[in-house]
């Protein structure tokens, strides 16, 4: 409860960073690092275990033990990544929502998002009844968990993305989502007009790649309350990892060794926290 209560008050004012980290290990070394809440992110725990970023891929309880780990390793606040809540039918995703719930997360998020190259949306009224579901699990566990709603609207190819989260977003809200995120808008302007849509709930912003336009005091001035990397330090590790490694196994040279992180700080990081 007082991780839940922590990341409420960190939505009421301000703008903080989100971090999301992939396992124990990374969810240790940010907490460490002075961040005060941190996300789990579906595609990096996908890649971890050698699989792409799906449903089928990382499968109910495989992800429910996925965000207990990562619950389990700080004490810090974590939102977790619930993709469409493994379900179609508002029933479904209200009793998944509540499993996740029982894992300790301060958060929880749940996209538009089919997954079917047919209908990537969810039809607009089931949508919005997959909110208001995971609203009543909420509210029926007794535990205040934020919940976000997300409109997959510029990842899965909407021939007007903006127009789709300008409608859906506020009807979320209504629905009873705490937060309203729209992974993949980018356009200040466009950020600045979903915040206004929806306030005066707290609006998240996905950035997963170099932005010279955008930083976290921009994004504060457009009034973005929470900022999130998804699978970007994932996929950080992974550049460094496959550079190293390519190396080794084409030229024979330790030369990418260099950017290594030190062993002696790694390991007094993680016997710290295994010592408490």
């Amino acid at each position: 409860m007082n991780a839940v209560e922590t990341f409420r008050v960190l939505h009421q004012s301000g703008c903080f960073v989100l971090p999301n980290p992939w396992d124990a290990g990374s969810a240790v070394y940010l907490h460490r690092l002075g961040f005060k809440a941190l996300a789990t992110t579906s595609a990096g725990v996908a890649f971890s275990r050698g699989a792409p970023d799906t449903v089928s891929a990382v499968p109910r309880d495989a992800m429910l033990a996925h965000i207990r780990d990562v619950v389990d390793a700080t004490p810090l606040p974590v939102n977790a990544d619930f993709l469409a809540g493994y379900a179609d039918e508002p029933e479904g995703v209200a009793a998944n929502v509540a499993l996740c719930v029982a894992t300790g997360a301060a958060g929880v998020s749940i996209e538009d998002g089919t997954g079917r190259d047919a209908a990537p949306l969810y039809e607009s009224r089931l949508a919005i009844d997959r909110i208001r579901a995971a609203r009543a699990a909420i509210d029926a566990s007794g535990v205040p968990v934020v919940l976000t709603g997300r409109c997959e609207a510029f990842l899965v190819g909407e021939p007007d993305p903006f127009r789709v989260v300008s409608a859906r977003l506020p009807a979320y809200a209504e629905a009873g989502a705490d937060c309203l995120y729209a992974p993949g808008v980018s356009d200040p302007g466009e950020i600045a007009a979903i915040v206004k849509a929806v306030a005066p709930k707290p609006v998240n912003v996905l950035v997963s790649a170099p932005r010279k336009d955008l930083s976290v005091a921009r994004l504060a001035e457009l009034g973005v309350r929470r900022v999130s990397v998804g699978s970007a330090l994932a996929r950080v590790a992974w550049g460094a990892f496959i550079r190293a490694a390519s190396d080794l196994a084409g030229t024979g040279t330790f030369d990418a060794f260099a950017e290594a992180a030190s062993f002696d700080e790694l390991n007094e990081a993680f016997s710290k926290r295994h010592r408490s």
